[in-house]
């Protein structure tokens, strides 16, 4: 498998685990909890975006 494979693969397992994350927020009944949850949700996002843009090649960060 090519090295943009290898990061596609990684960006769509990053998006599921921050889907799944987020659903966990969302049935979450203790505040603290669910802010954390929607953090973790958040930084899985923008991890998998990150892997995405490396997939593409791209070097420099979108504006």
């Amino acid at each position: 498998m090519s090295v943009a494979g290898e990061s596609g693969g990684r960006a769509q397992q990053l998006r599921q685990m921050a889907q799944e994350v987020e659903q966990a927020a969302e049935r979450a009944t203790d505040p603290e909890q669910r802010q954390r949850l929607k953090d973790k949700a958040r930084r899985l996002k923008e991890q998998s975006e990150q892997a995405s843009s490396m997939g593409g090649g791209d070097i420099y960060p979108p504006q």
